[in-house]
């Protein structure tokens, strides 16, 4: 593990590949601060594979995992094509081209991939079929000794789920993220498909220091 002052260059350093100081503030503030990036590294620990990173914004989590030395080869897919391209002059810049591929694609567009599979903070973008396709479809690529992190909003009776509301609301209307959230999944929506594939599934509160109710669900192929 990591010290603190190491960790705090490491994000100095993964912030300078990226462009202009919004963009570096932002990408500091959000390693500093969220935990699912520790959280995922922890959860592959141990096994040199692949990860497809659906949803994957601006290549942050493959940057990261690649600094702790984690990841043998990262493909991140993303529909907004602003988000890819900032992402690949990161890549570009920390020259990693040959390890990390970035690609403006659809969710249901996966490419032949076997490993892990991470699907962070985008399934309440998807209506509640799709939700549950793109669950079955990323079980397909999880290699033999792959895992499958979420982490995802939970619909329940809590303020946080109340909070992670108005915060998606706001963001519709500001159009940061195009066409807003489509469903709020109960756990029970995820856990059933995952355990119906053969894996076992965990789900924990992942709310690091932020209002938001997010989880992270690890699935793997029992033994």
């Amino acid at each position: 593990m990591m010290d603190r002052i190491s960790q705090r260059l490491s994000r100095q350093r993964i912030a300078h590949f990226y462009d202009g100081w919004l963009q570096r503030s932002y990408v500091h503030g959000k390693l500093a601060s969220d935990p699912v990036y520790a959280a995922t590294a922890e959860a592959i620990d141990g096994t040199a594979l692949p990860l497809l990173d659906i949803g994957c914004g601006i290549g942050l989590l493959g940057l990261y995992l690649h600094t702790r030395g984690t990841l043998p080869r990262y493909l991140g897919l993303d529909h907004d094509e602003r988000k890819i391209d900032a992402g690949m002059i990161a890549v570009r810049r920390a020259g990693l081209e040959r390890v990390m591929e970035l690609r403006t694609a659809d969710a249901a567009a996966m490419p032949p991939v076997q490993g892990h599979v991470a699907l962070l903070d985008m399934l309440h973008y998807l209506p509640q079929e799709a939700q549950q396709s793109l669950l079955e479809a990323s079980v397909q690529h999880l290699a033999p000794a792959g895992v499958l992190v979420i982490r995802s909003v939970l619909l329940d009776s809590s303020w946080r789920f109340h909070a992670t509301r108005a915060e998606e609301v706001w963001l519709r209307l500001s159009r940061r993220i195009r066409g807003g959230a489509q469903h709020y999944p109960k756990a029970a929506e995820l856990r059933r498909p995952l355990e119906a594939a053969g894996l076992s599934v965990t789900i924990e509160p992942l709310f690091g220091s932020t209002p938001f109710n997010s989880y992270l669900i690890v699935a793997r192929r029992r033994n």
